[in-house]
């Protein structure tokens, strides 16, 4: 009696997302233990609407479909289903702009859903079977649970292309396993219990390729670019908390991913279809192409007289988080209205772990004394993890060149040589969410640096057979090492052992903002990780006392609730012990990677709107001049870099001719290649900065647009409103020095000559914000700075000023240094001094 059961639930989601099945057909196969569907299409109409994406399936199949239901053994062995060879393509969708932005398409759109969702709901109440009185109560639910939580999920060869203009990314993975697991992480066939209310799975992903090309006007493509990621292979563990055996829901997701070694390969002619893939996911994260906020209307994103409830509500700061839905999200209800195109990835977490609202038709069980409590949970937003962590990461920079054949019918071939490495250890992406109220994001790595190879521009200055050191072809150290430092970076995740989670504990979390920043400070960031670290901190709180603000009521946009939420934002980076070597081969290679940037013809997918003066009036009335005297939010960003070392060598070699006038937007057809032999100058002078402390604070208003309306158009604006009109700068530097110190054939430096001894400075600037909006007010300032600097020496002999203006002329004159100009009597004078002290 089980199959009447567990055959439609299985029979629902396979009918739901593949075309022209035949349900009898079906229903005999499963019944039989094993399905096995070949060459079907999906139905792209249905995925877009449930997965929300902004983009749209050009084509979706799948070669075979394998579904075995181990019908004696449903209690202890796992469903499996089978996916061997799937590929979709998507592009961006079409004047999706114009479609989400009118009221008209979003009612349009969800009045499809909801037709769509009817009728599939009573097709499933037709195909519920009545319920069998030989079954214990609460055994089918029971049941039901345990094939849920532990079906075994195989995809091998899944295939998934984005088009867009001339770029073609495509991910290729060879094979993905989601399975559930045991407390050590070992496949198992598991359920929750009332002293275990945790659930475990483990998703593996073996050979994971990524590659990114470009295609002709007829959309082939010529020429096949290095894949960006060649069979690199991670594991992601999945931790779901319930509160108690009735939760539906869990109360704390955790999802974490570990790669032990990733190689990125970029192109020259990647980098513009790299960026450009880069700059897409950025304009949907603020939503500058297309707005997809759920339930927004046309009327919501208008201007109008209520001002104040608008820039103390949702704005395109608080849309990172403002798009997670905690309560639409979890919501079991089928009418409900269509998600946000963020919400999509959010959405495959309850897939997993907990089955739909419509199995109880299936069942035909009715619980009104559980679907309250059910629904009530619901509303709860839960507490979700996500982490990155990367034990090692290279990404590998490369110039191409056309190579023909030897024959003259045989087509060209892209030969790549590497010009320059970046290696990084220990990185780790963690963000921790509640809902809208909370949002914090860490990133950090424990060390890095960045390495030049073989040649560029024709100058092989780090060829094999140059015979140059490895500590000369670094040119950029920060941070430690990771056998040194330790596997901090796993600190808490679920691949560290001794994260509460893998002790049979539950985790706590900080959801605080006043307690967040006591704790993950800058010195605790700089402990763990060592080289960089960054803290993102979003916080909504209701000032009434009530808790956090009300999902719905922040949602919906209405003044009157709005004005009792206070946000807040700020960032905080921090960069710790760093060196970086300015010499030829350095300075080369990076300006080479910007020019290659900037080579593409993309049009920007967001221009900056010109600032249009709102005539209109606003009158505040008494309660909200009060309101809007008592907190503004604003975004505060703060970066301070450690322990900085910057040394300035002598150019060796000399070819920014080819590169500066293209940066600077000229065009240069100038295909000059360096031909001469490099040869190393030794002892090579340099200039030497050290700085013990940099420190850049930025604030600006949140929602300065709607801001600066208001203000401008009070008669007299006070002081603590105009403040907050201005994105105000404070830049701090301590122990600032710099002198002269040269390189010698072995790498060693000689003690450096102080040519600026050490000294402090502050320097403070603000700038209004919407100038145009303050015509008719001439007394305010546009901007303002203040310098200050206490004390200032240099001191320099005529020797050390002809070594400096030599170092100087190295760069400023285009073609090869001389070495005649720094003799060795030079040399010898400048370091006189050390020479004799030693």
């Amino acid at each position: 009696m089980l199959e009447s059961y567990v055959t439609p639930i299985l029979m629902s989601y396979v009918n739901r997302y593949i075309k022209n099945l035949k349900p009898s057909d079906l229903q005999l196969s499963l019944w039989g233990g094993d399905v096995v569907l070949s060459k079907l299409e999906l139905k792209l109409d249905v995925l877009e609407q449930e997965l929300k994406l902004p983009f749209t399936f050009l084509s979706g199949h799948i070669h075979e479909l394998r579904i075995h239901v181990p019908w004696t053994k449903l209690g202890s062995e796992s469903v499996v289903i089978t996916i061997n060879t799937m590929e979709c393509i998507l592009k961006l969708k079409d004047g999706m702009q114009d479609d989400h932005e009118s009221c008209g398409s979003n009612s349009t759109n969800r009045s499809t859903t909801e037709n769509t969702k009817s009728s599939v709901k009573p097709r499933r109440i037709q195909q519920a079977a009545p319920t069998d009185p030989d079954l214990p109560p609460g055994y089918v639910q029971s049941l039901i649970r345990r094939v849920v939580n532990n079906v075994n999920i195989v995809i091998n060869n899944l295939i998934l292309k984005y088009v867009e203009d001339d770029i073609v990314l495509s991910v290729n993975i060879t094979s993905a396993e989601c399975y559930t697991v045991g407390e050590l992480w070992d496949r198992a066939f598991m359920d929750i219990s009332a002293t275990d209310l945790v659930l475990r799975k483990v998703i593996n992903f073996s050979d994971c390729t990524v590659c990114l090309d470009k295609r002709n006007a007829s959309g082939k493509i010529e020429f096949y670019q290095d894949p960006l990621l060649y069979k690199c292979s991670f594991r992601t563990r999945l931790h779901f908390t319930y509160d108690n055996l009735n939760s539906k829901m869990p109360s704390v997701i955790k999802i974490h991913t570990l790669v032990e070694s990733l190689k990125l390969s970029i192109t020259d002619q990647q980098l513009p279809m790299f960026i450009r893939i880069m700059q897409l996911g950025i304009a949907l994260y603020y939503g500058e192409i297309g707005n997809f906020k759920d339930g927004e209307t046309e009327d919501s994103t208008c201007q109008n007289k209520d001002t104040l409830g608008n820039f103390t509500g949702v704005g395109d700061e608080t849309r990172i988080d403002m798009q997670y839905k905690g309560q639409e999200l979890y919501s079991q209800q089928e009418d409900e209205q269509p998600q946000g195109w963020v919400s999509w990835a959010w959405s495959f977490v309850p897939a997993i772990v907990s089955y739909d609202d419509g199995e109880e038709d299936y069942l035909g069980i009715d619980s009104p004394s559980t679907t309250q409590q059910q629904k009530a949970q619901t509303l709860k937003d839960p507490i979700v993890s996500i982490g990155f962590y990367c034990t090692k990461a290279t990404v590998t920079f490369k110039l191409t060149e056309m190579q023909a054949e030897s024959s003259y019918y045989s087509p060209q071939k892209v030969k790549s040589k590497e010009i320059l490495c970046w290696e990084q250890e220990g990185t780790t992406v963690e963000a921790l969410m509640m809902g809208e109220p909370f949002f914090d994001c860490q990133i950090g790595f424990v060390g890095c640096r960045a390495i030049c190879l073989k040649g560029i521009m024709g100058v092989k200055d780090f060829e094999e057979n140059m015979n140059r050191s490895e500590t000369e072809a670094c040119f950029f150290i920060c941070g430690e090492n990771l056998s040194m430092k330790g596997l901090t970076y796993l600190t808490n995740s679920l691949f560290d052992y001794r994260s509460p989670e893998n002790n049979g504990t539950r985790a706590e979390f900080i959801l605080d903002g006043a307690h967040h920043k006591e704790t993950y400070t800058e010195i605790a960031g700089m402990q763990r990780f060592g080289a960089f670290y960054m803290d993102y901190l979003y916080t909504m709180e209701n000032t009434s006392g009530k808790g956090s603000a009300n999902q719905q009521d922040v949602s919906s946009g209405k003044s009157e609730d709005l004005g009792i939420v206070q946000e807040k934002s700020t960032k905080s980076l921090v960069i710790g012990p760093l060196d970086f070597r300015l010499d030829s081969s350095a300075v080369h290679r990076i300006l080479k990677m910007i020019v290659c940037a900037l080579e593409h013809e993309y049009e920007p997918y967001s221009r900056l709107k010109p600032d249009i003066k709102d005539e209109s009036e606003i009158i505040l009335n008494p309660e909200e001049m009060a309101s809007l005297e008592e907190y503004i939010p604003t975004r505060h960003t703060s970066i301070t870099l450690l322990k900085c070392t910057c040394t300035i060598f002598m150019a060796e070699f000399n070819l920014l001719d080819q590169l500066l006038p293209v940066i600077m937007g000229e065009k240069n057809s100038s295909n000059f290649m360096n031909t001469a032999n490099f040869q190393s100058l030794r002892p090579l002078p340099s200039i030497q900065i050290l700085v013990d402390k940099i420190n850049l604070e930025h604030s600006v208003p949140m929602y300065a647009e709607h801001l600066v309306h208001v203000v401008s158009s009070l008669t007299q604006p006070s002081d603590n409103l105009l403040h907050y009109c201005y994105a105000h700068c404070y830049l701090k530097i301590f122990g600032f020095q710099a002198g002269l110190t040269s390189l010698d054939c072995r790498g060693s430096y000689c003690l450096p000559v102080p040519i600026i001894p050490s000294f402090s400075t502050a320097l403070y600037g603000k700038l209004l914000k919407l100038p145009t909006c303050w015509t008719k007010r001439s007394q305010i300032a546009i901007s303002e700075g203040i310098f200050e600097l206490p004390n200032l020496t240099i001191q320099s002999t005529r020797a050390q000023t002809l070594l400096l203006q030599a170092i100087y002329e190295s760069w400023s004159h285009i073609g090869n240094v001389s070495s005649s100009i720094v003799n060795e009597a030079l040399m010898n004078e400048v370091f006189q001094t050390i020479a004799i002290w030693m």
